[in-house]
């Protein structure tokens, strides 16, 4: 075995002695995009990682391919797009493109970005691995407020009460309750005037009704008095009382005064007075 190992090595050994010989050597990409110094190699790396991209991006299509793989799919994509990113700052460093800004995004926007995890994207299957599905449901939005404009439309007499009486119900329990609150009232006065009586003591007079006027005092007055209806108390003026003429008569001189200010010269006020006072009024 260890001979054919040594023959195979020896093989090998003389084809890629032959390949450097011709040029055929496939070159490796750098580990650093800082390595290169060239832009067309530059150029060259950033398409060869396109590529890789695209192939993986097809292949992760593929629910498949189980839970592990399409992980590791999907790690190496976010891992290939970083380096792409590398390779574009690189390529504007050498003068070359900004590929950041004016390349096409297609590859980048594939992927739905997670919150809270910045720049890491989710691709094909990826998105429905379990854990994942969860972060791109989104919350319902919540109801909108109403303006208030729109809350006075719902606002009449009925929201301020003025509309409880005209059911039918509300009026005839209100007179029930202050009938009850009325007998109450009366039957505890009653109690306590009997307990006063009871202790000796004298029972205070009732207010007298200074407005209410006896006959004799009408007739010693000489006043007015006011007949009513059946059952009504009379009552006579105490003051002089103006009559409906003379109230016409007040109002009227009035209203010329008002006029006579607003449109009559100081001069002619003056000669309208000295009139009056020569004829007496």
């Amino acid at each position: 075995m260890a001979r054919n190992a040594e023959k195979a090595m020896t093989a090998l050994a003389r084809f890629r002695q032959a390949q450097l010989e011709e040029g055929k050597v496939k070159e490796r990409r750098p580990f650093l995009a800082s390595e290169c110094n060239e832009l067309p190699k530059a150029e060259k790396w950033r398409r060869q990682i396109i590529g890789e991209i695209s192939k993986k991006v097809a292949q992760i299509q593929n629910a498949g391919l189980g839970e592990f793989r399409i992980r590791d799919l999907n790690d190496e994509i976010n891992k290939l797009l970083r380096e792409k990113g590398h390779w574009e700052f690189r390529i504007k460093e050498l003068g070359g493109p900004d590929y950041a800004r004016i390349g096409p995004k297609m590859l980048d926007h594939e992927g739905k970005e997670v919150p809270g995890n910045r720049g890491y994207k989710y691709f094909g299957a990826a998105k429905d691995l379990p854990g994942v599905r969860e972060l791109f449901e989104k919350e319902p939005l919540p109801p909108p407020r109403k303006t208030r404009a729109e809350l006075m439309k719902d606002i009449d007499a009925e929201y301020y009460g003025y509309r409880d009486e005209e059911d039918g119900i509300l009026e005839p329990l209100e007179q029930e309750y202050e009938k009850k609150l009325l007998a109450e009232a009366v039957e505890k006065w009653k109690m306590e005037r009997e307990a006063r009586l009871a202790r000796g003591e004298e029972e205070e007079e009732e207010e007298v009704n200074i407005y209410a006027v006896n006959d004799d005092e009408s007739d010693e007055e000489g006043g007015k008095e006011k007949e009513g209806e059946e059952g009504q108390q009379k009552f006579i003026a105490h003051v002089p009382v103006p009559s409906q003429q003379e109230i016409e008569e007040a109002l009227v001189r009035r209203k010329k005064m008002e006029l006579l200010q607003k449109y009559a010269s100081e001069t002619l006020m003056a000669q309208s007075e000295e009139a009056k006072t020569l004829l007496g009024l």
